[in-house]
């Protein structure tokens, strides 16, 4: 009995420890998925809606094209701006006169617009309990201060790479959570460099940005 009883234990760690490797591959294989298919969006325009942490709403619509470049146009009254040349990400409070800057890459959503960005680096899965969701958390931990971006991709063989991006939670080096979640998304629509530009609100200067 004591033969068959350690020979049972010595199988089921055999088959514990082989499904380990297994789970990695499976693993590696939707992060490598997801960044190829984060990669194959050459154009997107979508409605969005995005969330704080204490609960509150805004709309509006979100324009990308890659590499780098993104646009949130908020609805209309809310006088904000965010816009990525694909250089700077741009902060525009229209009603204070305030722009604030900083390099996408120090920013959460340098896991999405930085083309330089290697993603599958800092990337792990958390699990969703969903054989057709990813959930995709992407930190650099050299640099915590550029905070969490964890991307949401649903399987869809229409979309590029065959995943498509549904929404994301960016986490700041504050903990601070904001969700974004996008509805009616169009690839590969025309959209021309122009729609990264803004105007400065700043007294005494009205260039574009």
């Amino acid at each position: 009995m004591g033969a068959i009883a350690t020979a049972t234990l010595v199988a089921s760690a055999t088959g514990v420890l082989s499904s380990v490797p297994a789970q990695a591959d499976a693993a590696a294989g939707d992060i490598a998925q997801a960044v190829a298919a984060l990669r194959a969006i050459d154009t997107l325009r979508a409605d969005f809606v995005q969330t704080d942490a204490n609960g509150g709403r805004l709309t509006g619509t979100l324009t990308m094209k890659r590499p780098g470049k993104i646009r949130f146009q908020y609805q209309p009254g809310v006088p904000l701006l965010i816009v990525s040349d694909g250089t700077a990400l741009t902060m525009i409070d229209y009603e204070v006169r305030q722009v604030q800057r900083w390099p996408i890459r120090n920013s959460p959503l340098g896991a999405l617009l930085d083309p330089g960005k290697d993603v599958a680096r800092f990337a792990r899965l958390n699990p969703t309990g969903r054989a057709d969701l990813i959930s995709m958390a992407v930190r650099d931990p050299g640099h915590p201060e550029y905070g969490t971006l964890t991307l949401l991709m649903v399987r869809k063989a229409s979309a590029p790479g065959g995943l498509e991006l549904d929404s994301w939670i960016s986490t700041d080096a504050q903990s601070r959570r904001t969700m974004v979640r996008l509805l009616n998304p169009h690839y590969g629509v025309a959209v021309d460099d122009a729609a990264f530009k803004w105007t400065d609100p700043r007294k005494g200067n009205h260039r574009a940005g």
